[in-house]
């Protein structure tokens, strides 16, 4: 839907799809920015790893929320996601899956 404007209406009517809602890697990062000059580091981190999934597919992002619920994944499958993420150049969210992994590990909460 290019040229048009985004309106109740064309939501309703069919006329937005998924790519019209989209958010830019560099909006989000603007938006990361924003948060961090107002004393959020959370949200900015947040939002830079948002702006690093961006780019994915939605199954792709589905598929990691999957993959990080509790009990999902083996520590070998976060592993290989990580490595993934790397590989794609989402360090952020590589560093994120890491993370849950030791968590994970120390809880008991792997498959």
């Amino acid at each position: 839907m290019t040229d048009q404007r985004f309106t109740v209406a064309a939501a309703v009517d069919g006329e937005l799809g998924l790519s019209d809602l989209r958010m830019d890697p560099a909006t989000l990062a603007h938006q990361a920015v924003v948060a961090e000059e107002n004393g959020n580091p959370q949200l900015a981190e947040n939002f830079l790893r948002a702006a690093e999934l961006a780019v994915f597919d939605d199954e792709e992002v589905m598929s990691l929320y999957e993959a990080l619920r509790p009990h999902r994944s083996t520590a070998d499958e976060l592993e290989a996601l990580r490595v993934s993420l790397e590989a794609r150049g989402a360090s952020r969210c590589a560093e994120l899956v890491r993370q849950a992994a030791v968590v994970y590990t120390r809880r008991g909460l792997l498959r």
